[in-house]
């Protein structure tokens, strides 16, 4: 068995969102901290690293039996979505992120604001400002996955036994699961920096599923991470 399925949809800043960007000059009275661009036309976007570090950590952080700073040491559902670099056990997830580039947009509004921030010194009560730049609510940016549809290996069958309990179906479909999970706990969670104080909050849109490479008889996969996709959506309408 192998097949690909696209899942493709827009991811949508909720609240002020701030991944940080390089900034090799910064002439007085620039931005101090300004947001990741992409170096074809200087809009902004978010790294798919970004996206795959943070709803792997919020996965972790749920499913984990104890907390770990290996993510070689993920929860085997994890582990077969995002993949682990163990030496003599290395393993390429099935999940693919690529870069989120910036949708097109219906009016010719900046994507992005600079926001003026102050912090207090406690004991000297001498402000120290600084300019910090953030996509603006209401800004989507092109979301596309790829998941492989692959059979599992013996090996990651006999080492670990008690996960794989069943057929190759049901474990797809923990995958399904796991992906949905993820992307949940990210909307209730945030992207990029200052998330404790607002920033940061994202919600997934538009989404749909389709078998792009592999038999026919894979497209039911699709047909089910699809319903779960609309799903989502309809759980965040509502």
């Amino acid at each position: 068995m192998y097949g690909k399925i696209l899942i493709e949809g827009k991811l949508e800043v909720v609240t002020g969102l701030h991944i940080g960007g390089a900034s090799s000059f910064a002439a007085i009275g620039a931005v101090d901290s300004p947001v990741v661009r992409n170096s074809r036309d200087n809009q902004p976007m978010i790294p798919g690293s970004s996206l795959k570090g943070k709803m792997r950590s919020l996965l972790a952080r749920q499913r984990n039996q104890k907390i770990s700073g290996n993510m070689d040491e993920d929860e085997e559902g994890i582990l077969r979505l995002f993949g682990s670099a163990k030496n003599g056990n290395v393993r390429v997830g099935r999940l693919i992120f690529s870069d989120l580039f910036l949708a097109e947009q219906d009016s010719l509004e900046s994507p992005v604001e600079v926001k003026f921030e102050n912090s207090i010194n406690r004991l000297t009560a001498v402000a120290n400002p600084r300019q910090l730049e953030r996509v603006i609510p209401g800004t989507q940016f092109n979301l596309k996955l790829l998941y492989e549809l692959k059979d599992t290996t013996d090996r990651e069958k006999e080492k670990h036994s008690e996960y794989y309990q069943g057929a190759e179906e049901e474990w797809i479909l923990k995958d399904f699961q796991s992906l949905i999970d993820g992307m949940k706990l990210l909307e209730l969670d945030y992207l990029g920096g200052s998330g404790t104080r607002g920033y940061g909050q994202v919600r997934f849109c538009n989404l749909s599923a389709g078998l792009v490479y592999g038999d026919e008889a894979l497209e039911k996969y699709a047909d089910q991470l699809n319903d779960q996709l609309i799903a989502l959506e309809e759980e965040n309408e509502s």
